[in-house]
């Protein structure tokens, strides 16, 4: 169905009817009530763990049999001791992804995703950039994943990345013991939600071993999304993907592809985005990501598959595996 979209064969009706979009389905009146289409609506229990991952899996991809693509395009700023917050890039990309429900309601997600940065007034993706502070032209690095897969379990998520353990949503405190509850919000027709994760750990592209793209010894990349989406897609059980759209803040150290490590200037990139689940199709998608995808990376637009869990693939972990350290001999820890 990806590659029909892409080509046109695919009609929007029939895209959105292929997903299980069901915009309007049904008017809330009760529990167990019958939507439009004849599907059992029943409001989400926002004190059941299953039925927490069941919305979750509904919003964030599909629970339905073809993975379903979400996107984000917006703008990257530095942030200096004592300065005005600059903005350097744009930041656009995709998920594709497909979410299976497990027998005891957890749910196993499965996707691929990418990242491209861009430039600011045309919003072409950039494959060098000149650097402001140190005067050096650089290459882009963008990230492309083909592959991660992870469970959603009946207890909060906690997300092992480098030796480090970041529990998702920690401003509800408690402990990830605690049951699997999001902060859901009902206003008017939409379910509202955050959904945030911070991390603190080793930074795998070592000052040693590539002292120019190094940041530091400890990285602390943090994400944040505010998610709207309409409760009648999430209420009708008959329903496999809901749509979606929101804001999706970044906050971390210099990417290391902007060689700044030796540049004695100690800032944060932060990066405001929309992000969001229209159509769910190739039309979500940035016009130059896609084009850059097509051409080089059509692997991204298949289907992901099914597998053992392969744990969190972190932007500073790819670059150290990927790119040869800068110091000939040095070994990688």
């Amino acid at each position: 169905m990806l590659i029909d979209t892409m080509t046109g064969a695919v009609t929007r009706r029939g895209l959105l009817s292929g997903m299980g979009f069901a915009a309007g389905a049904a008017v809330l009146s009760g529990p167990g009530i019958a939507s439009r289409g004849g599907g059992l609506v029943r409001p989400l229990d926002i004190q059941d763990p299953r039925d927490n991952l069941y919305g979750f899996a509904k919003m964030w991809g599909t629970i339905g049999p073809k993975p379903v693509i979400s996107a984000y395009q917006g703008v990257q700023y530095a942030v200096v001791k004592g300065k005005r917050a600059k903005p350097l890039f744009g930041f656009q990309g995709f998920a594709n992804i497909r979410n299976l429900i497990l027998p005891d309601g957890s749910v196993k997600v499965m996707g691929k995703e990418c990242g491209y940065f861009t430039d600011l007034a045309s919003g072409a993706i950039i494959d060098v950039w000149d650097n402001p502070w140190t005067g050096e032209r650089v290459e882009t690095w963008p990230f492309l994943n083909d592959k991660f897969r992870g469970t959603l379990g009946l207890t909060r998520k906690v997300y092992e990345v480098n030796g480090s353990r970041t529990v998702n949503n920690d401003a509800q405190g408690g402990s990830d013991a605690e049951p699997f509850r999001l902060p859901w919000q009902v206003i008017g027709d939409q379910y509202l939600l955050g959904w945030d994760y911070a991390h603190e750990y080793v930074n795998p592209v070592t000052p040693e071993g590539w002292p120019k793209a190094s940041s530091g010894r400890v990285v602390n990349p943090s994400e944040h999304f505010v998610l709207y989406t309409p409760r009648a897609e999430i209420d009708d059980r008959s329903v496999v993907s809901a749509r979606y759209h929101g804001g999706f803040m970044r906050q971390g150290p210099w990417w290391p592809w902007m060689k700044m490590g030796q540049s004695g200037v100690d800032g944060v990139l932060i990066g405001r985005m929309h992000s969001y689940k229209i159509t769910g199709t190739h039309d979500d998608i940035p016009r130059a990501v896609l084009d850059r995808v097509v051409r080089d990376r059509p692997d991204l637009l298949g289907d992901p598959t099914d597998g053992p869990d392969a744990g969190v693939v972190d932007t500073f972990g790819k670059y150290a595996r990927d790119v040869p350290p800068e110091v000939a001999g040095y070994k990688k820890p």
